[in-house]
């Protein structure tokens, strides 16, 4: 039995979005139809397998991927979630639509700092 090994390119791969944002089930499903190379990745957690996809192609990350904002957008969300706490707690009807309000500008803001890069 001869096994014929075509070579594989990042671009034949024909991904419609990043890796980072690939789901890991997107991605297992990615490796087990396109990259039969790597072997076990129906076990591995979606940062080994964006590891791997990406040592096979040998690209190199450029900053880590980390946003600059990560420590900002951590500390709106716990923002978040304190507001929520309390407005399960406000009776008054105008207070808790102020506070949902509140909730929601900050999830807009937390959602524009992870895309500025």
């Amino acid at each position: 039995m001869s096994q014929e090994i075509t070579e594989i390119t990042f671009e034949s791969l024909g991904l419609t979005k990043p890796l980072d944002k690939m789901t890991a089930k997107e991605l297992r499903a990615l490796i087990v139809a396109k990259i039969p190379t790597i072997v076990g990745a129906s076990g591995m957690q979606k940062d080994e397998l964006v590891k791997a996809v990406k040592d096979v192609f040998g690209i190199v990350d450029e900053e880590g991927g980390v946003s600059p904002y990560k420590d900002q957008i951590f500390t709106l969300k716990k923002q978040i979630r304190d507001m929520r706490v309390a407005k399960g707690t406000v009776e008054a009807r105008q207070d808790r639509t102020q506070l949902r309000r509140k909730i929601n500008k900050l999830k807009k803001r937390t959602r524009r700092l992870s895309r500025a890069l």
